[in-house]
């Protein structure tokens, strides 16, 4: 008898001793047990990836409305900075309007004064001129007579 023989032997009785220490029940015992653990664990991670694509879901739902709430904020900034703009305008507009007027009614007046100045300065240098003529032409008692005629005049049409 050789050393295979024995070597044969041996493992028949190692075998056995498994057997009747139920080693393969333990082993498809333990089999089953991680086999029911990883079925869990799929069934977990299942659940997970449901709830984790039901956020995402919520996630862009919320994501998008955000940016329609963006959009409608920015559309309706817009539109009131528009409307800003047209309102400064029509008030500039009206700002230089009533300004230029102003201007154009003070035009007119410093013209008024000036020809009036002008007048004024007229009447003051013909009266010099008449008081000139009058008294180089007419004698000092033809210019009092003058002078009380037109005093006499100048009664009548007051009273």
């Amino acid at each position: 008898m050789d050393a295979t023989f024995w070597a044969l032997i041996g493992l028949i009785i190692f075998l056995g001793i498994l057997a009747y220490v139920k080693v393969p029940a333990m082993i498809a015992g333990a089999l089953d047990k991680r086999a029911d653990q990883i079925r869990n664990e799929l069934e977990e991670a299942k659940k997970l990836r449901e709830e984790a694509q039901q956020l995402l879901a919520e996630y862009q739902r919320k994501r998008k409305e955000a940016e329609s709430e963006a959009e409608s904020l920015l559309s309706a900034a817009e539109k009131e900075a528009a409307a800003l703009r047209e309102e400064a305008k029509v008030k500039s507009e009206e700002y230089v309007t009533r300004r230029t007027a102003m201007a154009e009614q003070k035009i007119r007046q410093a013209e008024a004064d000036a020809i009036n100045e002008v007048r004024a300065s007229a009447v003051d240098l013909a009266i010099v001129a008449a008081e000139k003529l009058i008294s180089e032409k007419v004698d000092g008692k033809a210019s009092g007579e003058l002078f009380k005629a037109s005093l006499g005049e100048l009664k009548t049409r007051l009273n």
